[in-house]
């Protein structure tokens, strides 16, 4: 989507403001001892009580209201009943969601309880190296320079990127024009950002794997090397200068 007024900046904002609210609420709700269905039921209620409807729900019948991915789990995990959270698991939570026409989506990972695996540095990197990235994100910008970033980053850090999932565009949809923001450096990619642009950009780390690879419920995704994953993700609208941040982190102070 390319933002063409300010009305449709408000009303992007809108939905944006109740996602970043949600995650933020589902982010506070995580403890051990409860099921990623239960945390993930939290979550349908507030989007419902906001006026929003759940996006994987609608565009693809995801039998969830939001994704949750634990440890291994990169992308796309199944919110279960069976799946109890235990201390010092990994958990990733994508909420994204519309409302009157307009679509917003963002995703945040955190350490259930205490930290006794060790993973904070890669769940902090994950989300500093987001926020690079998007202060990279302006108006004639190459997409690719983008995953560039992320990918040195990443590396600096002494973690992988997975090679296969990327940011989108949103606005209109949950999936739009540009798609594949990658988190690497395609060569091949002259795409360059446009004002006014709806986009979503995110992070995939991994300690181990490269590569995400489809389940048999045909929507988890699993690295091809196991380790354990993390995500972070805003939306935002590409400008001349600073993005106007459409989902702003609420959760700083859970990393």
């Amino acid at each position: 989507m390319i933002i063409e007024s300010q009305s449709e900046l408000v009303q992007l904002q809108e939905i944006g403001k109740i996602v970043a609210e949600t995650l933020h609420q589902m982010l506070l709700y995580v403890k051990p001892g409860i099921t990623t269905k239960e945390l993930d039921e939290y979550g349908g209620r507030y989007l419902e009580a906001q006026g929003a409807r759940s996006a994987p729900k609608l565009t693809y019948n995801f039998p969830g209201y939001s994704c949750i991915s634990v440890n291994e789990v990169v992308a796309h995990g199944i919110p279960s009943e069976k799946q109890v959270l235990q201390e010092g698991d990994v958990i990733n939570i994508d909420v994204s969601a519309e409302r009157q026409g307009f679509w917003a989506d963002n995703g945040a990972s955190i350490i259930v309880g205490q930290d006794l695996h060790n993973q904070r540095k890669l769940v902090n990197s994950s989300f500093q190296i987001l926020n690079g990235a998007i202060k990279r994100a302006k108006s004639g910008v190459r997409i690719n320079l983008i995953g560039d970033y992320i990918e040195r980053s990443a590396k600096a850090s002494n973690f992988k990127i997975i090679k296969n999932l990327g940011g989108h565009g949103i606005g209109r949809a949950l999936h739009e024009e540009p798609t594949d923001i990658l988190n690497f450096r395609d060569q091949d990619d002259k795409r360059r950002l446009r004002k006014g642009s709806v986009i979503a950009i995110e992070t995939f780390l991994n300690t181990r794997s490269s590569l995400a690879i489809d389940q048999s419920d045909g929507f988890t995704l699993i690295g091809n090397k196991g380790g354990i994953a993390v995500q972070h993700e805003m939306t935002i609208v590409v400008t001349d200068n600073a993005p106007i941040v459409v989902t702003p982190p609420l959760y700083t102070d859970l990393l």
